[in-house]
Parts: C-alpha cells; structure tokens; sequence
C-alpha cells in the first residue's frame, strides 16, 4: 500500500494553526513536507503549553511528517536558495499578510516565472482583495463577520465563544486542501500552477450553507432560538438532575415518536413539528422537566439502545478514550522520531482510504532539525 499524495512536494511557510493544519493533512496523505521556519521568530505553537517529550503538544501534532528548516527570510542568500529549489516543488503554502511574500521577493508571479507548474496557496483571514485585506484578526472576529454567530446561542446570553477554532480549521485550512488538490488536478490537463487565494472568513461564510439559501432566496431571517438547528426546535441539549447534559436531534417522525414513547410525554408527538412558537417551547420545557428527573448515567442506559438520535454530551477525554474512538480510530501513537520506540497520541488523520495508507512518521520536529 502507498500514500495517495505519495510524490508531491510541499514547501511550507506558514505557521500557527490554518495553514500548518492544512499541510499535516497533505503530509498524513503521503506528501514531502519542508516547513521553513525563523531561526530568531518561534513559531507561538511552539511556545504554546501544555508540554510532552520535551515539546509543546499542539507542535507536536501539527507539524508531525514535516521538515522542519530554519531560514532567516530576510537574507537574501536565503531568498536565492529558495529560489534555486523552487522548481523541485509542487505546491507552496504561506499565511503572512497580503504583500509580505512580494516584498521579499518570494510572491506567485515570481516563483512561477522559474516553475510555471507550481501551486500557489495564501491563506489569511480577509483574503488578498478588499478593504479588510490589511486587517488583523482571529477566528471569534472571522465568525462573526460571517453572520454564524448572528444566528447561533442564545437570545438572552448571545453567541457561545466556541473551544474550536472554526474559521481556522474548518474554513481556511480544509478548503486550502480542497483547492490545493483541486489545482494538482487540473494541471494534469493544463501543465501549469496556479495561484489560490483563501480568506479563512470567505470559507466559515460558506458553512452557513442551508441558512443562508434560506435567508437569500427565501428572504428567511436568521436569529439565534429561530429555526430548526438553532434552538429554536427541540433540537437541542438538555440539562440532566446531576447537571450534566444529553442532546436531541429526533426531528424526523420515527424518531420523534419514539422519543415521544421514551419520555412518556404525548406532547412532543402532537406538537413536536408545530412551527407555532409557543408550542415549540412547550415541548422544550416538557422534555426538559422529563430529562431533569433522571442523571446523566441512568439517560445513557435508557438510550443507549435506542436508535432515536439522542446522544450524550461527552468531555473531550471522553470522546477520544470512548468506544466510537476506539472503534474508528481516532488516536494513533506517533514516534517522537522516525523508528523511535518511543511514541505520542495524537488525533489520527480522519480520512480513510480503501488502499491508500496514512503516515505517521514522526512527531514536529525541533526547530533546524530537518533536511530539504
């Protein structure tokens, strides 16, 4: 068995989260990673606690498989050796703001003028165009420009400051892998590179999808408490009598009924679909009073078997050592060093392949410790 990106290259000059993030996925799938790296400017996942086998855990895990290369960007014998490399590679990924490559001199035009067939990829938050090109800003401010936290929450507490970066991750970092491999595609027909241009807020903006064709085409206004998915239905989580919580999802008839013959509560039968609000918050306040009667422990046995999409709200040391993990593969044990004895969990890449394998090499390396 092979890696499926067995052959590409990858020279990789972003640090933090998106676009390392992106490139640990492109390496997971089999591609060459050289990260280059300051020698003076640590990248702050670097110096990010908590800390195993002597490194920052988040490092560790978002540079695994990659060489680690430290150059001093603003030498210029640094410059040319990029430059006379730049033709071994396939696909360059950079995250600084919009300007900076062009000023060192190590922009798309000038490094496709010496390798024509390479892939370009720029991942900041606003995007190369635009008034807010020049803007600094983190995932709580993508999300919120996006309209996501418009509609999500609460209406009387307000958007929930989420524990997951989700216009980093699920914005830049996959759609840049999306349009990465999207582009080696094409320059199988073409022969030629390209240039990518991702705004980690353009992406998060697409993950309104059902909202916002509701909202544009169907002139629906989107708040928090609103609609089906946003607490505006019985969809939701439920406070359980030791204070933890379960979640229902049980929209569909089958499930409703069933959850309705579970709960002995008629009502959510009769007025679980009703779009009327005061019978939508009935039924919440009815389910509520059920699950409050019963802890945490006694509602996972109840539904344990039943197959009506209620689930319960997991730590994260619960998910990841939880038989679904176990079963799926969520952890894998990963050498601090290529053939090392010794290893280190860290998430497994999620993808699966009926041929291709994934790798996992190595944990990120020490700073220089790489070769290219």
């Amino acid at each position: 068995m092979t890696s499926a990106l067995n052959g590409l290259k990858v020279l990789d000059f972003s640090t933090l989260l998106p676009g390392p993030f992106a490139t640990m996925y492109l390496a997971d799938m089999g591609a060459e990673v050289i990260h280059v790296e300051s020698p003076t400017r640590p990248d702050l996942v670097r110096l990010f606690p908590p800390y195993a086998n002597g490194q920052a855990t988040s490092h560790s895990y978002l540079n695994r498989n990659k060489q680690s290369v430290a150059l001093d960007l603003k030498d210029p014998q640094n410059i040319e050796l990029i430059k006379q490399k730049i033709s071994e590679f396939d696909i360059v990924v950079e995250q600084f703001r919009p300007g900076v490559m062009q000023r060192l001199g190590l922009d798309y035009q000038t490094l496709a003028e010496i390798n024509p067939k390479l892939i370009y990829c720029s991942i900041t938050g606003y995007g190369q165009t635009g008034a807010y090109k020049d803007k600094a800003g983190h995932d709580i401010n993508y999300v919120s420009l996006s309209g996501i936290a418009g509609h999500s929450g609460r209406q009387d507490s307000g958007p929930p400051p989420m524990g997951i970066q989700i216009a980093d991750v699920a914005g830049g970092s996959l759609h840049a892998v999306i349009g990465i491999l999207a582009a080696v595609t094409e320059r199988h027909q073409s022969g030629l590179g390209q240039y990518i241009d991702i705004s980690m807020t353009d992406c998060v903006v697409s993950m309104n999808n059902m909202a916002a064709a509701a909202s544009l085409a169907g002139g629906q206004h989107q708040k928090a408490e609103n609609e089906q998915l946003n607490g505006g239905t019985f969809y939701d989580y439920y406070r359980t009598q030791d204070g933890r919580y379960i979640s229902v999802g049980s929209l569909e008839p089958q499930f409703m009924s069933g959850l309705a013959a579970t709960l002995d509560l008629p009502i959510v039968l009769q007025k679980g679909a009703s779009f009327d609000a005061e019978d939508r918050q009935a039924v919440k306040h009815a389910i509520q009073e059920k699950i409050l009667s019963k802890t945490w422990a006694e509602w996972n046995e109840i539904f344990g078997e039943l197959d009506f999409c209620v689930e319960p709200v997991l730590s994260l040391e619960e998910a990841l050592s939880s038989p679904l993990a176990q079963q799926r593969n969520w952890v894998v044990d990963v050498p601090l060093k290529a053939d090392a004895e010794q290893k280190e969990q860290q998430l497994a890449c999620p993808i699966k392949f009926s041929r291709s394998q994934m790798r996992y090499d190595y944990i990120g390396q020490e700073l220089g410790e790489g070769r290219w």
